[in-house]
């Protein structure tokens, strides 16, 4: 049984902090969150779900932060929000019969050539581009495949729902990011529906730490949409490149 110390709580409230900030602008909250539970103590399993409690905390203040803004209409949203909760659902049903391991293997070089892309492509600013995809296509087809990702494996969902944005919907990267975190928070909810069933989150460590997300992703969200692409793209660069650093260290 995990022993909450005054010390221990307080590392975990900072990690819910630190990932509810770069998780509003860039993703990769898990990054921060998973290992420090595991370093805590808590089992792999129950480490994916208590994550999941404390990051829908995060994902919905980021989300409520940029519709505020008016960066983001949830209204028009809401559809797509929902195929994406489906899709986390299906996704961490299937997370005991799948080859996640396997699927693991090619993460590393996608999350590389994402942080490439963002790093060297350019005009990627804050202005709309091209759209390439119907939107009715976009939240039919993508949408659900990300959030079927995020609930069978999770890190770096929220860099796949980015680039979708950008290339296919032909969204400028504030537009991006704002729209991404309602579709994040759904197929978060969706994966938590589902491992709430099997996976016996701590529901009071998820909802401590969730409170530390709500402080860090409204910081951060504040941030991005004043800072826009030049906050959002240097970050999403580096928590893409740290996420496949860490999958390959785990790998070896």
């Amino acid at each position: 049984m995990l022993e909450l110390t005054f010390d221990l709580v307080l590392i975990l409230l900072a990690a819910g902090f630190a990932a509810g900030f770069i998780d509003s602008i860039a993703g990769g909250g898990g990054l921060i969150t998973v290992p420090a539970l595991m370093l805590a103590g808590v089992p792999p399993a129950q480490a994916l779900a208590t994550n999941k409690v404390q990051g829908a905390f995060g994902a919905a203040t980021a989300a409520v932060s940029y519709a505020a803004k008016g960066l983001v209409d949830p209204r028009r949203q809401w559809k797509a929000a929902l195929l994406a909760g489906l899709g986390g659902v299906l996704g961490a049903g299937l997370v005991t019969y799948l080859p996640t391991e396997a699927l693991r293997l090619g993460l590393p070089v996608i999350l590389i050539g994402i942080a490439i892309f963002f790093a060297v492509k350019p005009g990627l600013n804050d202005l709309d581009r091209t759209q390439r995809m119907a939107p009715a296509l976009f939240a039919a087809l993508i949408v659900p495949m990300v959030g079927f990702y995020d609930g069978l494996i999770g890190p770096g969902a929220g860099s796949f729902y980015m680039i979708a944005f950008v290339t296919l919907a032909g969204y400028g990267v504030l537009k991006a990011t704002a729209h991404t975190k309602l579709l994040n928070l759904f197929s978060n909810l969706g994966g938590l529906l589902t491992f709430a069933l099997i996976g016996q989150p701590l529901w009071l460590l998820g909802i401590m730490m969730g409170v530390a997300q709500i402080a860090g992703a409204a910081l951060g969200a504040r941030l991005a949409a004043r800072v826009g692409s030049r906050l959002i793209k240097p970050l999403l660069v580096v928590t893409s490149t740290v996420l496949a650093a860490r999958l390959l260290w785990e790998m070896l």
